[in-house]
């Protein structure tokens, strides 16, 4: 899912869409209001277009198809940015007469298997993507996502053949940064950071900049390279902030043994699952009894999700990093990030599974993850390393 958001974020680019509005943080717990007219929570803003009663996409003029992608898009950019899933739900509502429908505008189909992918329907995203390019094969924003969507299921070459289709469409910057990220997963991480380090020298702009050096970190980190990545993640941050760019660092900094600094970056993130699950581990690592609060707060969102009758299993990934570093179950986790790599195969997904086979003990499994791992061609130092010490030891 990384991936597919910083695809979104270069994305966001190639369409000229307005800058980011300023986003609250989300609340960590439940709060008692002491009277009727106390404001819980302020939610970003998003507008909402007024289309007539029981409208169909036949009814609708271009005019209503733009307010509702521009709407759509601000939608999509305040769950990237709080993770709070449900502005998917508002997207989704705002694309509600177009929704799988086989001429619905192929920017409107775009962002619809975006919303998809936002919500880990990434079978369904990939064929809504396939069929909407397919009328509008210029469509660059669609071939990044499709580029992005191939990489976490481990598709390589399939990724480069989107790639080669956002050159074709007209966006040569993306289109060589999709090649070096997914020539970077397969091993040719130098050549990516010296292209990286090139595409960087010629733009100024801060969240390109941010983005780049975003990919260069992760480069870097598969290279094995981590003094490196860290730089790489800071210099990202400091040219323009962002979620996923920052959970991406702290598991970096957790990974190398250290707690305290994954915590300063954290500190600033909303409350989502992702977040709460890398603080209680720093803390747990760093012996403070607070861990011990937000276990019971992901225990309690998970119990929320199945009263809603969520699929909790499209976020397998967090729930099998909740069992390994804060549950001491590895077992647990081996069988949730097994689940998991059904559902996506990004390098953090083989190295939950690695991680686990190894702590517990389980050699055919893990000569059967070493199996795939090189059939599909992913090439990573961390996936080589032996496993950590048992997580909720200090560092």
């Amino acid at each position: 899912m990384r991936g597919f958001f910083k695809a979104l974020k270069a994305a966001a680019w190639i369409a000229s869409l307005c800058a980011a509005i300023p986003l609250p943080a989300l609340a960590v717990t439940a709060v008692q209001p002491t009277s009727d007219d106390q404001v819980i929570e302020v939610l970003p803003t998003v507008t909402r277009t007024r289309l007539p009663r029981s409208s169909t996409a036949a009814q609708l003029t271009p005019a209503d198809a733009a307010a509702a992608a521009r709407q759509v898009h601000e939608a999509i950019s305040v769950a990237r940015q709080t993770g709070d899933t449900r502005y998917w739900g508002r997207a989704q509502a705002l694309l509600a007469p177009w929704w799988d429908k086989p001429n619905a505008p192929a920017d409107l189909a775009i962002l619809q298997a975006t919303v998809q992918q936002g919500r880990h329907e990434f079978a369904a995203s990939r064929a809504v993507l396939t069929s909407a390019l397919a009328r509008a094969p210029e469509h660059a924003q669609g071939w990044l996502n499709l580029a992005a969507l191939e990489r976490l299921s481990a598709r390589y070459a399939e990724s480069l053949a989107a790639c080669a289709a956002v050159q074709r469409a007209g966006q040569p910057l993306y289109a060589q940064a999709c090649r070096l990220e997914t020539d970077s997963l397969q091993g040719q991480h130098s050549q990516a950071a010296t292209g990286f380090e090139a595409l960087l020298d010629r733009t100024q702009n801060a969240g390109q900049r941010s983005w780049l050096l975003s990919l260069l970190a992760e480069s870097q980190e598969r290279a094995g390279n981590d003094a490196a990545a860290a730089t790489a993640y800071a210099a990202s941050l400091a040219a323009e902030h962002d979620l996923y760019t920052s959970i991406a660092f702290s598991d970096l900094l957790l990974r190398t043994g250290k707690s305290e600094q994954a915590l300063q970056v954290l500190a600033p993130l909303p409350e989502t699952d992702a977040v709460v699950l890398r603080r209680g581990t720093a803390w747990k690592r760093l012996g403070d009894t607070r861990w011990n609060g937000q276990r019971d707060l992901l225990k309690e969102r998970v119990q929320e999700q199945q009263r809603r009758g969520d699929d909790i299993m499209l976020h397998s990934r967090e729930l099998a990093l909740t069992a390994l570093w804060l549950d001491n179950d590895p077992t647990q986790a081996l069988s949730l990030g097994t689940r998991n790599l059904a559902l996506q195969r990004e390098p953090v997904d083989w190295w939950i599974a690695l991680q686990s086979a190894q702590l517990a003990g389980q050699k055919t499994a893990l000569t059967e993850l070493q199996a795939r791992i090189a059939a599909a061609g992913l090439k990573d130092m961390r996936l080589t390393q032996p496993s950590q010490a048992a997580p909720g030891t200090k560092p």
